[in-house]
């Protein structure tokens, strides 16, 4: 017993690495930076420091863009994240963030800026061969409110250790409230990753660039 016990303990620990990058907490005393760029609706920047494993603070911006290119948004947001709750298996890992801020926003329909509430989780699980994940983020003023649900269903042909690179390929669905994009929109991405960088990229079903690229250090 004791003996399949530390077996799965050091398979937990083995796993930590890998299942931890694709996180807004990547580990204790470590930070993160992420970039996504989203053709001509969306880019977004954040930088996340996390003191103990389970919780991290830090700073976003965020652009977002009507399909008719008609509205605009900018908004500068300080954001708090929580581990909510982690599952450790031996052969996978499952979590639930929680997180959220505040900041200013600006648009091209209303004069100045505006006090701008954030607030969203996310629900994933993964092992090196499949991974899921469910991301909400709403963005909420006296002038607009925009949510933005993303779901993202990912398999990788091989399994990776933590000095390999891995690679995955990611189906992944959208959908925009608040007047920015009518519809779903669905892209396929390549993901790769190793260590603590990860980089994916593809396009829309519509033919529009999908990109991110994530650095935890």
């Amino acid at each position: 017993m004791y003996l399949h016990l530390s077996r799965v303990a050091i398979a937990l620990l083995s796993l930590l690495p890998l299942l931890a990058l694709a996180k807004p907490i990547a580990f204790a005393r470590g930070t993160t930076v992420m970039v996504e760029y989203g053709a001509e609706t969306m880019n977004e920047v954040q930088v996340f420091y996390a003191p103990r494993y389970w919780y991290s603070a830090g700073a976003g911006w965020l652009e977002l863009t009507s399909e008719d290119g008609q509205k605009q948004r900018h908004i500068t947001y300080l954001r708090g994240n929580l581990l909510a709750k982690r599952w450790n298996m031996p052969e996978a890992q499952a979590n639930v963030f929680v997180w959220g801020g505040l900041g200013r926003g600006t648009g091209n329909d209303f004069q100045g800026d505006t006090f701008v509430r954030n607030a969203g989780f996310q629900v994933d699980y993964e092992t090196r061969r499949v991974y899921s994940a469910f991301r909400s983020d709403l963005q909420d003023s006296d002038q607009f409110s925009h949510r933005i649900d993303t779901l993202q269903l990912g398999w990788a042909p091989y399994k990776h250790d933590y000095d390999t690179l891995a690679t995955w390929v990611v189906v992944q669905g959208r959908r925009y409230t608040g007047q920015i994009m009518e519809g779903t929109e669905t892209a396929v991405l390549i993901r790769f990753f190793k260590r603590g960088t990860w980089v994916e990229v593809g396009a829309t079903t519509d033919g529009n660039l999908q990109a991110m690229a994530m650095f935890n250090f």
